[in-house]
């Protein structure tokens, strides 16, 4: 996977994700987003909720263009730090190179759903995916709502 970042206005970064660096790490984001629960609800119901929730918050932005000047490179390792209400998480290169992204509960949610559209049209392997996330894109992507 591809994920494109701006660093600076006018200064992209192309990271490159294997599909078995995300194996790895999706589970632990899955994991930190469980814990965030707060509701006497059962986890699978109020996940669910959540990540409906966040689905309908996302707003359409235009994708970060990458330019001839970006610099890419494939990340090697993700260090994650967890705070009470965002993550973080370092991207390393080989060379210990890390660029890193922080991100609140909705936007992680946000992402993953973007994530788990591309993870299905690269038809990759789904069983990783639980089925609060896994129904939520379906949905979405069944009402034709882009998503990138």
């Amino acid at each position: 996977m591809r994920l494109t970042g701006e660093i600076r206005p006018g200064e992209t970064l192309v990271l490159w994700l294997s599909q078995r660096l995300l194996m790895r790490l999706l589970p632990h984001l899955f994991l930190w987003l469980e814990k965030q629960g707060s509701t006497p609800f059962p986890a699978e119901i109020e996940q669910s909720f959540e990540q409906r929730a966040a689905l309908a918050a996302l707003s359409l932005e235009a994708p970060v263009q990458r330019t001839c000047d970006s610099k890419a490179w494939m990340v090697q390792a993700v260090d994650m730090t967890a705070g009470d209400h965002a993550l973080r998480l370092s991207f390393r290169r080989q060379g210990e190179e890390t660029v890193s992204l922080t991100m609140p509960a909705l936007a992680m949610r946000q992402w993953l759903t973007i994530l788990r559209s591309l993870w299905g049209m690269a038809e990759w392997h789904e069983g990783i995916w639980p089925e609060w996330v896994h129904s939520v894109t379906a949905q979405a992507l069944a009402t034709g709502r882009q998503l990138h």
